[in-house]
């Protein structure tokens, strides 16, 4: 009984940090997501499996699929691939969107101390003065979901989160 309460509440953590996926697409893509999820999901259970993938390259003509590529595909998920996780994946694709690690970790670059937090102003200049430039509109309009303290200091592993799911205060 435990262990489905865990894969229960599991399977809602992964559609509540990927609710606000839904307007990442238009009705009709959606639709067609949802058609494509509806194919791979063999068993109809609203989670993909490494079953239900085994079965869908079956009946696309490819019997031969290691165990270890269709684990890699599902821990791409995180977690349970329900159709909110699965549209998200998709998002993350098609709008180029890099992981939560990977952003994490070039943010770990401005930190070295390993504080969790870069300087706001330190972080507009790096913004607006290498790469690929900032203007002010644009630094300003990133900072206006970044979570910044009273001294100043963006909390990156929270804007990290934001960026990759989403700012709860916009679906409220």
């Amino acid at each position: 009984m435990a262990s489905k309460k865990a894969a229960n509440k599991r399977q809602r953590g992964a559609q509540k940090s990927c609710s606000n996926v839904f307007s990442m697409f238009e009705q009709s893509q959606i639709q067609e997501f949802k058609e494509a999820f509806g194919c791979i999901d063999q068993d109809r259970d609203g989670v993909i499996k490494k079953q239900d993938l085994k079965e869908t390259y079956g009946q696309l003509g490819k019997l031969n699929v290691k165990d270890e590529e269709l684990d890699e595909m599902l821990n791409e998920g995180k977690g349970p691939i329900n159709f909110t996780v699965f549209l998200s994946l998709f998002g993350e694709k098609l709008n180029g969107t890099d992981p939560e690690d990977t952003i994490l970790a070039a943010f770990k670059l401005f930190d070295p101390n390993g504080t969790g937090f870069v300087n706001k102003d330190e972080f507009r200049r790096l913004l607006m003065n290498q790469a690929d430039k900032f203007t002010a509109d644009e630094v300003d309009q990133a900072f206006s979901v970044a979570p910044i303290d009273v001294a100043g200091n963006i909390d990156y592993k929270s804007l990290c989160y934001i960026i990759t799911h989403g700012d709860e205060k916009e679906e409220a």
